[in-house]
């Protein structure tokens, strides 16, 4: 499928592994010019020699108020925002300190909203643009074992929803992307923290993840970070001019309810 694509200029944000490296290659793939976003100098040229076809790897880090001045400075317009940006851990409730909840929110969500800041508006102005943040099903369904986290995706909703408000009437959309568990880096460590046998197989820990931790899920297995591009990069075309405002999601049925 052509997804009217060609030409266009996207940003990804935290996309040199994982979910972002998966948006930008189905996004460049699609004729997309696209610029990522790293911390790490050798990881953004790795992933820019991944990707390949047109690609501006930005050092920059949009979870400060210096990156993100940066990236902009850097690509002053861009036709798609991906906001994929974001970190998780698994910590007991009590144990989460002020200084966790701060920085967790500075990551994930303030991130975010400083590039839509910027961009939104000059979309609009336009009269074409998408905006799209990859929240997370735990922003429906927080999960006991990070609270945090899940309070940080159910802001990206609300940012999400509060600024296609402002779309009406325009080319502009804005969106969220709720993708469950996925297969990228840091999820090994991830599920061997949450699990109750942690010496046991790659294989088997993940089983048990999904039938102690997450039983509602109806594929019960890790997602693929590719099957979140897919839905990111239709988004992200002219073909999908009728969604707008929308949380999607990819999460494998973890959420039992339309929501």
């Amino acid at each position: 499928m052509d997804l009217k694509l060609n030409g266009k200029t996207a940003i990804v944000t935290g996309s040199t592994a994982g979910i972002g490296l998966a948006i930008a290659k189905r996004l460049s793939a699609e004729g997309v010019a696209v610029t990522i976003t790293g911390r790490n100098q050798v990881k953004l040229e790795a992933a820019a020699t991944e990707i390949g076809g047109s690609v501006n790897p930005v050092l920059a880090d949009p979870a400060t108020a210096e990156g993100a001045a940066a990236l902009i400075a850097a690509v002053p317009d861009t036709d798609i925002l991906v906001n994929n940006l974001g970190i998780y851990e698994a910590k007991d409730f009590a144990d989460i300190t002020d200084e966790d909840w701060h920085h967790i929110f500075e990551v994930n969500v303030v991130s975010g909203a400083r590039l839509a800041r910027h961009y939104f508006p000059l979309m609009l102005q336009k009269n074409w643009g998408r905006v799209l943040f990859i929240a997370s099903e735990s922003g429906l369904l927080p999960p006991a074992e990070m609270i945090h986290y899940g309070m940080t995706k159910s802001a990206q909703l609300s940012i999400s929803r509060g600024l296609a408000e402002q779309t009406r009437g325009t080319g502009v959309t804005v969106n969220s992307v709720l993708p469950g568990p996925t297969r990228s880096e840091g999820i090994v460590d991830f599920i061997r923290s949450v699990v109750e046998h942690k010496d046991a197989s790659e294989a088997e820990r993940e089983v048990e993840f999904f039938t102690k931790l997450r039983p509602l899920s109806l594929i019960k297995r890790l997602i693929e970070a590719d099957e979140v591009g897919a839905m990111v990069a239709y988004l992200a075309s002219p073909l999908a001019a009728a969604t707008n405002g929308a949380a999607l999601r990819v999460e494998g049925g973890i959420i039992p309810t339309i929501a």
